[in-house]
């Protein structure tokens, strides 16, 4: 009797570990979709503010009052960080970069001391630099100009605003796709067990009573898959962290932990939802039905 059961055991166990391996992709594609959702706003902010604007100074301004114009506009409320960089540093990078010394062939130093300031994420954008640009521009015996990439704040803001959009979509559509593959996978598999469901009801069983064995092995597969999304999810964000340490300014604590209580949710409770109507479709038929199917 135990060697007649045991294939049809190990057989169920295949379905289970089966069921559980194509939950746990399904899963890692919606925790994907709902980490970028999370960190668009993250990366929107990463990316406006390390926008370069360029204060060039005149040359009658000292290092020391380069330094003390960079200390004032540091004050301001739109200013993350300002850094003086003068005439000397200017030509040094820039004869790294080119691999020649300008100053050689030119006889002078052709660079101006210059303050690079990034400005916070609410103030990158279009109609706030050219207010900031217009207020530093005020102070013209130090100023001679001020520069940024006008057309690169722009584009930066449109597709930013239309990755989100693209990504909320996405993310209703893999929240459908989900629920269709995981419940497909259920039913494949409660359809092998649809004799056993009809045998319980000869015998009298309630329906709560036959159910109750199929919830319970759901929600353990359910909580198996979300703990094994969040290993491979984790383990990805990890290697990203290794080889990109600024990565953690664009996926957070805070990020990670909805992201991996969005998986748990989402794996508890479409694995008993389909579990319950799949359950519940194979109660309702009569034996004619199911030996048809």
């Amino acid at each position: 009797m135990g060697k007649r059961h045991q294939p049809t055991r190990r057989r169920q166990g295949m379905q289970a570990v089966t069921l559980c391996i194509s939950t746990t992709m399904v899963l890692v594609l919606l925790g994907l979709v709902v980490l970028s959702v999370l960190t668009t706003r993250n990366l929107s902010d990463y990316v406006r503010e390390n926008l370069t604007v360029t204060v060039m100074l005149s040359d009658s301004v000292t290092a020391k009052d380069g330094i003390a114009l960079g200390k004032k506009l540091q004050k301001q409320h739109y200013a993350k960080e300002v850094t003086y960089i003068s005439k000397e540093q200017a030509l040094k990078e820039q004869t790294e970069a080119m691999g020649s010394d300008p100053s050689e062939f030119l006889g002078v130093n052709p660079f101006v001391a210059t303050l690079e300031m990034h400005m916070y994420a609410d103030y990158a954008n279009a109609d706030s630099l050219k207010k900031i640009v217009r207020q530093i521009k005020k102070n013209r015996q130090q100023v001679t100009d001020v520069a940024y990439q006008e057309d690169l704040t722009e584009r930066v803001n449109f597709n930013l605003q239309r990755m989100s959009i693209v990504l909320l979509v996405l993310a209703v559509l893999l929240i459908i796709v989900s629920y269709s593959l995981i419940s497909n996978s259920v039913r494949l598999d409660i359809y092998s067990r649809r004799f056993s469901i009809h045998t319980m009801k000869l015998v009298g069983a309630s329906w709560g009573f036959i159910r109750w064995p199929f919830l319970k092995r759901a929600i353990g597969i359910g909580l198996v898959a979300s703990l094994l999304s969040c290993g491979v999810l984790g383990g990805g964000i990890y290697a990203l962290y290794t080889f990109e340490p600024a990565a953690f300014q664009i996926v957070g604590v805070t990020e990670l932990v909805i992201t991996a209580l969005a998986i748990f949710i989402a794996g508890f409770f479409i694995m008993l939802f389909c579990t319950f109507i799949s359950v519940n479709k194979f109660l309702r038929m009569t034996a004619g039905e199911i030996y048809k199917i």
